[in-house]
């Protein structure tokens, strides 16, 4: 009779319930939408004001135009308010993912961008399932901070073209095609589109100081677009939108391209998923006792990913500005991020033909204006003064930011921090010459003191002995003067792992071969595995020289130096 079977069948019923509740919205959450409707409400409508241009904007950069930063923000706005882990996070089109989708759409042209916001759906709820959204917070801020200054600078860089009125020049590399649009305006300038989007950028950055709560931004393009009508400036214009978001399809989907298209998906994934906990994190600090669910939060961006595309949306990710705007307003709830998305979707069906005739360079300087403000001088500039190895990650990530693509500045950024905090921590390893006065097991007279001290030196490890520090110590131990008798003291060593193991089976190989005797002490619970199963300490062991005290491993080490002959016999009391 197998009575196993049964017991396993019913722990899987239970674990897929549980698992999936953990993602899941809850009640709580949705019955709070009810608490405060009309301050919420009123959030959300100052929200999609302020996210209306940079929808648009955010849409025309990435290449599917501006009804794709709408369906986008109306969309996944929707889904990740209701499904997301944060309450007060607000999802759409943003700068860094436009960053990333400029190269894919020059690759693989609009089917490429959707099938890849697919597949980072399914990415995204897969890393929700596998409960990875704690991790997500190990990212240095360093690493933070210089991928924004290079995403700031990337968003800047792909408004030149629009800004300066010229056709947008071929390529991926934002750097070179703002150096052609640039060439292009030399040749034949545009004043009306460049003054026009200096103008809305200006706007933007002194009203935004003078009043915060203000939305600078839609009032500035919606001057420029009346300006533009009323005197007839030749400028390009968004041109005609679609009166509605259209059926879901799947239709766009690049099955022949799924192999190369998994890797930009892994791109789109790891961003989304990190800008929107960084996201949801600033709207935990802004709040008074909001906090977020980070595994929750990446199923909500993934369903919105995964749905997005198929009304013809590109990738979104929480919106740092949008959500601070939303907590800013007195939001309580998911109903403002809802109803931001609603108010959206009303712009989308009844005033498509008002946007249409809303200018790109307006646009264009809307999203200067964001590029500049993404970056937070005065944090930087106390970056930078921290300590050297905080400004050396923060310039390098901004650097290959604008070099490479973002996912590979995060990768370097992170294995560079990696690298030198664990320089840091091997700095920290100290190899301590430590008096035998207090720890000589019985009373001894200040000769035989002398006499101890001259045969018998104690080292005391403090701090990790691994991979990254075993080698400095080698070379410490291995310059000990000539005694005869070298006791190592473990009791305040942190971790070992096997290079540090192996280290120290060397250093007492070389210690032994001088002539000298090696006794260990305070070896931790957890250190017997790594020193016993490479043979580090295993012939001190049967030679009976490893201890559980100082104290002991002296008296061991004294009886030798007195059986050698080193020392004199001690007295019989002694003995006795």
């Amino acid at each position: 009779m197998n009575v196993r079977a049964p017991r396993g069948r019913s722990r899987g019923r239970s674990v897929l319930p549980a698992r999936l509740r953990a993602i899941l919205p809850d009640r709580d959450g949705l019955a709070a939408m009810a608490r405060h409707p009309r301050r919420d409400l009123l959030a959300g409508l100052t929200v999609a004001i302020v996210a209306l241009p940079l929808a648009l904007g955010f849409g025309i950069s990435s290449g599917l135009g501006a009804e794709a930063g709408l369906v986008t923000a109306v969309v996944a706005g929707a889904l990740a308010a209701v499904f997301g882990g944060s309450a007060l996070q607000v999802s759409g089109p943003t700068g860094a993912m436009t960053v990333v989708l400029v190269p894919i759409m020059h690759a693989h042209g609009a089917s490429g961008v959707l099938t890849v916001g697919v597949l980072a759906g399914l990415m995204l709820i897969a890393l929700a399932w596998a409960r990875a959204g704690r991790y997500m917070a190990l990212v240095p801020a360093p690493v933070v901070e210089g991928f924004t200054i290079g995403i700031a600078c990337v968003i800047g860089l792909q408004q030149v073209p629009a800004a300066l009125g010229v056709p947008t020049p071929d390529g991926d590399k934002v750097v070179l095609v703002a150096w052609q649009a640039v060439t292009e305006f030399a040749a034949h300038p545009n004043w009306v589109a460049a003054g026009l989007a200096l103008v809305v950028a200006a706007v933007m950055l002194a009203g935004g100081r003078w009043r915060p709560g203000v939305p600078f931004s839609l009032l500035a393009v919606a001057a420029a677009t009346a300006a533009a009508e009323l005197v007839e400036l030749p400028v390009a214009r968004i041109g005609e939108l679609p009166a509605g978001l259209g059926a879901p399809s799947l239709a766009f989907l690049d099955v022949g391209a799924l192999g190369s298209l998994i890797a930009p998906a892994v791109a789109v994934a790891a961003l989304a998923g990190l800008e929107s906990l960084l996201s949801a994190a600033v709207a935990d600090g802004m709040s008074v006792s909001h906090r977020h669910d980070p595994d929750r939060e990446l199923f909500g961006q993934g369903l919105a990913n995964l749905v997005a595309p198929l009304f013809g949306g590109v990738p979104a990710t929480g919106a740092i500005a949008r959500t601070a705007v939303n907590v800013r307003s007195g939001a309580s709830s998911r109903l403002a991020a809802l109803a931001h998305a609603a108010i959206l979707a009303v712009i989308v069906f009844s005033a498509a033909g008002l946007v249409a005739r809303i200018p790109l360079a307006a646009l264009a300087g809307v999203l200067l204006a964001t590029a500049v403000r993404m970056v937070e001088v005065g944090s930087v500039k106390a970056m930078l003064r921290s300590t050297r190895a905080d400004a050396v990650v923060l310039v390098l990530t901004a650097a290959a930011t604008l070099a490479l693509d973002l996912v590979a500045a995060v990768i370097l950024g992170l294995v560079v921090a990696g690298a030198l905090a664990l320089r840091a921590i091997a700095r920290d390893v100290r190899l301590d010459v430590m008096p035998l006065h207090p720890d000589l097991p019985d009373d001894h007279s200040d000769e035989e003191h002398a006499l101890l001290a001259e045969h018998i030196v104690a080292y005391r490890l403090d701090g990790p002995l691994f991979f990254a520090a075993a080698h400095r110590f080698l070379l410490e131990l291995s310059e000990v003067a000539d005694v005869s008798v070298v006791i190592l003291r473990m009791s305040r060593v942190t971790t070992i792992d096997a290079s540090g193991a192996l280290v120290l089976g060397d250093a007492i190989a070389r210690l032994e071969r001088r002539g000298i005797a090696v006794y260990v002490s305070g070896i931790r619970d957890g250190h017997h595995q790594p020193l016993q199963a490479l043979g580090a300490v295993a012939r001190l062991d049967r030679a009976g020289r490893v201890f559980a005290s100082t104290p002991e491993a002296i008296a061991a080490a004294r009886h030798h130096l007195h059986s050698a002959g080193i020392l004199p016999p001690p007295p019989e009391n002694a003995l006795a």
